[in-house]
């Protein structure tokens, strides 16, 4: 996914930043992580407050390419927010929430 098209999700939430970072890339707002770019795929920063509401939502935790839940905290983006720009910025702003307490 290009730097561009990321920057295109998160523009809700505001300026972010982009680094390379294993293989795929992390996505910062405020020089904290809210989210990877793996594969193709952007997954959100979650922790014990969010993560039920991604479940609730649908997504999923990261996996590894064959499939097996990886210990990250990181969710897919709800199917509902992918093409929502406004419920994008909600989901995006949950991730933000999640690196600010991360951060404590």
């Amino acid at each position: 996914m290009s730097d561009e098209a990321i920057r295109e999700t998160f523009s809700g939430l505001g300026d972010v930043t982009i680094r390379k970072m294993f293989g795929g890339k992390g996505i910062y707002h405020d020089g904290l992580i809210v989210g990877v770019e793996v594969r193709g795929e952007i997954l959100l920063k979650a922790d014990a407050v969010s993560a039920p509401d991604f479940e609730a939502a649908g997504a999923t935790r990261w996996t590894d390419a064959g499939g097996r839940p990886v210990n990250m905290p990181y969710w897919t983006i709800p199917e509902s927010a992918i093409d929502d720009p406004d419920e994008m910025t909600v989901w995006a702003r949950k991730a933000f929430e999640a690196a600010l307490r991360s951060k404590k």
